[in-house]
């Protein structure tokens, strides 16, 4: 058994949110510890039972050499791509974070917002970490799941590194 690397603790939980359990719901009381892998490794292991059905829900993910996320501001993982999350999941999650950001935001609402912009910029680099040195855009066999691959079939221009930094851009001008 070989689990998938999560970079970050917020990288495991945005994909156990995106990955439904079969009843539809993406709730469950996470129960977490750190175990060893029969490699030597270590890997965070998510248990519960699934809020819709009471089904018994498991995620294991191999944990970093080193802790990964680690800078200024708000971040999914290092420099490397997503092994979790493909470049099309990821521009979904910015998307729905930047989407629930109201017109007008004060208070409480204005905190809310400015961390779901903050993680809609956060989702965006992780795009980007998907464009090869020396190319425009995130190649079509970056694509792993089926929602990234039809959103880059819908919309291939969206995946472009000047298409991304505009868009970032705007997203970060509004946390100003």
């Amino acid at each position: 058994m070989n689990p998938p690397l999560s970079r970050t603790n917020a990288e495991a939980h945005l994909y156990m949110d995106l990955h439904a359990c079969p009843c539809g719901s993406t709730r469950f009381p996470r129960n977490s510890a750190v175990v060893a892998l029969p490699d030597g490794d270590l890997a965070s292991r998510y248990t519960g039972r699934c809020a819709g059905c009471g089904e018994e829900r498991e995620f294991l993910f191999r944990l970093p050499a080193t802790p990964g996320g680690a800078g200024a501001g708000f971040r999914y993982g290092g420099d490397e791509p997503s092994q979790l999350l493909d470049p099309g999941e990821w521009l979904f999650v910015a998307d729905a974070y930047a989407g629930s950001v109201p017109a007008e935001s004060t208070g409480e609402a204005g905190q809310r917002a400015k961390a779901a912009l903050t993680r809609a910029v956060a989702a965006l680099d992780e795009v980007v970490k998907f464009v090869p040195a020396g190319a425009d855009s995130v190649p079509a066999d970056a694509f792993s799941s089926e929602q990234g691959r039809q959103l880059h079939q819908r919309e291939p221009g969206r995946f472009r590194r000047d298409r991304l930094a505009a868009v970032r851009a705007a997203y970060a001008g509004l946390l100003s």
